[in-house]
């Protein structure tokens, strides 16, 4: 069923994906184009040229413009220009335009905008501001976005758009043709055309080339693809970056709980997704507390990077108290066996590459469905076995090193350092096998319980392996050493 669509993709996206690379190959010499113009003041030339380039090139172009001239060059462009251009503003821009120009004015400019870009802009503005815009847009355009607004931004609903074209069954590939013609969707909304009844429920797909190259009289219904990939208008929006992703698509239809047509969500926008959520969980996996901005780096204020990352680390500080703890209380182990001390960062770092390394496997299969936390046993036993091959290793080296690289004047009499490499040989590889199992098992408790897996990754994993170690460390050499 789902091989369908994943096919009808595969004759489009091959072609898209060479387009895109082009662009990205003449995005440098476009940039030095439109600033040479600008600096010889050939406004005639460079607005000509907003109007054949690339959108992004030339929003980049007037971000590192000042305010005033981005609007003296707005306002040679057609309404329509403007609000493609606008589109692809950063969020600060789209706001710092709202509040420079007139209500009407802006009016106008956001009408013309994506849906989906309008929609998450009208969420920005403050409840005054709203009510100061939706006199001045027309009806469809007030109506789309404050339904569009309605959805929590983290589900299909509040991210698709309403740029897309439908048709009907019973119509013939010329009226087909016609209709998308008045619909005029974008041209890159244009690759699927939807299929529905006169109550917007969903019948299936076609592809503006099945249209083209089938007689004008054909019916629609000859051509039509009833099997489809969909997603539901509530559903999570990192699910459906997902299903773009697995099946190759252009787009997705967003269906409500009746099987109605309500929006799309296309491929630029799941990669978006996939980009921001990539970005929450390694910042979570690195002790940073996620922001909802997407600020870059440098344009982030200190504070801001301050307040990401002090709770987390203050918090792991305090805890990590508990390892002095308890090599306070084996201070007697450690003052007949200053050999010990030598071995415990490479005790603590072992520990917790292996643990920081488990998670990271199994966090990255979770998010990509590859597991689920139902298939714990099966989980742990695999990290069980694979860190017993790990330990084998490690202790191996350990053994070598300590055996013969180590110095014999550190050992109080009686003892030999063959003995000793082995107890620590040993201390290291149930290290390994425990920090293993603790990666690995802890992400799938914290996701069994509701939570995000990825906030147990890296710092507080590699805090916890250390506790642990130091007990596993300290209590098999007490207890081999003969030691209370």
């Amino acid at each position: 069923m789902e091989n369908v669509e994943a096919e009808i993709c595969s004759r489009t996206q091959p072609e898209m994906s060479e387009m895109e690379e082009n662009k990205e190959s003449q995005e440098p010499e476009n940039q030095d184009l439109l600033q040479d113009l600008s600096e010889q003041g050939k406004t005639a030339e460079l607005v000509e040229m907003f109007e054949e380039l690339p959108t992004m090139d030339v929003a980049e172009f007037m971000e590192e413009k000042p305010l005033e001239e981005v609007v003296q060059y707005l306002n040679k462009l057609d309404l329509e220009d403007q609000g493609r251009i606008s589109s692809d503003f950063s969020l600060d821009l789209q706001l710092k335009l709202f509040h420079f120009l007139e209500r009407r004015t802006f009016a106008r400019i956001f009408g013309q905008m994506f849906s989906d870009i309008r929609a998450d802009l009208y969420q920005e503005l403050t409840k005054e501001e709203q009510i100061e815009l939706l006199p001045y847009l027309d009806k469809k355009v007030r109506e789309d976005v404050i339904i569009l607004s309605a959805y929590p931004p983290e589900t299909a609903g509040g991210i698709m758009t309403t740029d897309f074209a439908t048709i009907f069954a019973d119509m013939t590939a010329y009226e087909a043709l016609a209709k998308i013609r008045k619909d005029a969707p974008s041209k890159d909304m244009i690759y699927y055309i939807y299929v529905v009844d006169h109550s917007m429920v969903m019948k299936g797909l076609v592809t503006l080339k099945d249209l083209v190259m089938h007689d004008p009289k054909d019916k629609v219904e000859e051509m039509l693809n009833e099997f489809f990939v969909y997603a539901e208008v509530n559903e999570d929006r990192e699910s459906v970056a997902q299903k773009i992703e697995k099946y190759d698509l252009v787009a997705i239809p967003v269906l409500n709980s009746l099987n109605q047509l309500v929006g799309i969500v296309s491929h630029e926008e799941a990669i978006d997704i996939i980009q921001k959520e990539n970005t929450e969980d390694l910042e979570k996996i690195m002790g940073i507390m996620p922001s909802s901005d997407d600020e870059e780096y440098l344009t982030t204020s200190s504070f801001n990077h301050f307040k990401k990352r002090v709770v987390w680390l203050v918090s792991l500080a305090a805890i990590g108290i508990i390892s002095g703890m308890i090599i306070n209380a084996y201070q007697g182990v450690l003052e007949q066996f200053i050999i010990l001390a030598m071995y415990m960062p490479m005790m603590a770092a072992t520990g917790g590459n292996t643990g920081a390394q488990a998670a990271t496997v199994v966090i990255r299969a979770l998010s990509l469905g590859q597991i689920s936390d139902e298939e714990w046993i099966r989980i742990v036993l695999k990290e069980t076995k694979i860190s017993f091959m790990l330990s084998v290793c490690v202790a191996a080296l350990t053994y070598f090193k300590i055996a013969y690289l180590s110095f014999h004047s550190m050992l109080p009499p009686g003892f030999t350092m063959e003995y000793i490499a082995i107890i620590i040989s040993l201390a290291i590889a149930v290290q390994v096998i425990s920090s293993a199992v603790i990666g690995a098992g802890l992400p799938l408790i914290v996701r069994r319980m509701g939570g995000d897996p990825a906030v147990v990754a890296s710092p507080a994993i590699t805090t916890i392996v250390d506790i642990t170690g130091l007990l596993i460390y300290f209590t098999i050499a007490s207890s081999t050493l003969g030691i209370a």
